[in-house]
Formats: C-alpha cells, sequence, structure tokens
C-alpha cells in the first residue's frame, strides 16, 4: 500500500513530515500522478497541479481481526489522528472539517469535483478531512501563507489497513454542498 507501511506513529515526525511538505514547490499543471518506491510499488507521494498527498501512517492489515481485535485496531488509527490534529490544533489554531460523503456520491455518479476531493477519492482516502489554512511559510514575494492542510485516516475496505494521510493544496478546502 505506502511506505509507512510496518512504522509506529509518532506525532514529532508525522508534523516534521508535514513541514518539509509545506516547503515543497506544488506542481503547477500536468496530471495527477504517484511517487512510487521502485522493488515494492508503495506509494509515497500523490502529486498534481497545485498539491500533495502523502502517508504519515499506515496500520496492519486487518485481514483475520475480528470484533474486539478489528474494533482495537480502528480505535488505534482514529487515536492516531486525533493526536495529530490536536498538535496542529495548538499550532495553527481550530481546525475545521470537510466530510467526504458528497465528493464520495460525486465519484460514484460521475460528476465533477475539485482536483483535490476527485485525486483523494481516486486513491481511496475517503476519509473525512481535518482542514486549516492558510497555512506554512510566506508565499515567494509576499508575506502572507498560502497552503491549506487536510489530515485524514480511512481505510478503503475492511481488511485493507488504515491509512493517516495529510494533503498540501493551494486552494481553500471547503466542504462540498450536496
Amino acid at each position: 500500500m505506502t511506505a509507512r507501511g510496518g512504522e509506529t506513529f509518532e506525532i514529532a515526525r508525522a508534523v516534521s513530515d508535514i513541514d518539509e511538505l509545506l516547503t515543497r514547490p506544488l506542481p503547477k499543471t500536468g496530471p495527477t500522478g504517484e511517487d512510487r518506491l521502485p522493488v515494492t510499488e508503495e506509494w509515497t507521494l500523490i502529486k498534481g497541479e497545485g498539491l500533495l498527498i502523502a502517508p504519515l501512517w499506515e496500520s496492519d492489515s486487518f485481514t483475520g481481526l475480528y470484533e474486539s481485535a478489528f474494533e482495537e485496531a480502528s480505535e488505534a488509527g482514529e487515536g492516531n489522528l486525533t493526536a495529530l490534529v490536536a498538535e496542529l490544533d495548538r499550532r495553527w489554531g481550530p481546525h475545521h472539517e470537510a466530510c467526504m460523503r458528497v465528493p464520495m456520491n460525486r465519484k460514484i455518479t460521475g460528476e465533477p469535483m475539485p482536483l483535490l476531493f476527485q485525486t483523494l477519492c481516486d486513491a481511496d482516502l475517503e476519509g473525512d478531512l481535518s482542514l486549516w489554512g492558510p497555512v506554512g511559510p510566506p508565499a515567494p514575494g509576499t508575506e502572507t501563507a498560502d497552503r491549506w492542510v487536510a489530515v485524514s485516516v480511512n481505510q478503503c475496505d475492511g481488511d485493507a489497513p488504515m491509512i493517516l494521510t495529510v494533503a498540501i493544496t493551494d486552494q481553500p478546502i471547503t466542504e462540498l454542498d450536496d
């Protein structure tokens, strides 16, 4: 799945990864694509016009987990997200939420949507977003930050691992209307 499989979640590393992504230039144009590790083909970064999406943590597979073990593993992923959101709230102020229900419905019906939501849906990264913005270093030639950050955790199917991801974009992120 991702290059983060098997790693223990550490808030300091996750925040450092987000800080590093905030300093990267965002693609100005071009198709959306993935960077993958050469041998394992695990994804490390999704890039598209004005956006970057990266895994911050990946749980073990849920294959063979039932009832209490499944709930315990699921709660660990949600706990990692909660801890990260609390740390980012401390740094940037209270977050906003964007539900992924409307983007998922639009994907099913083939309706257009902003590139960030389309890319998240195409990658099966459909967890609700906790978001902040604008944050980060000032845009070149200005004194104003121009990046929006969203984090989420989700599991694309019952046996797949949970993936905690971050999205960085130069466009405001707002919840889509029905």
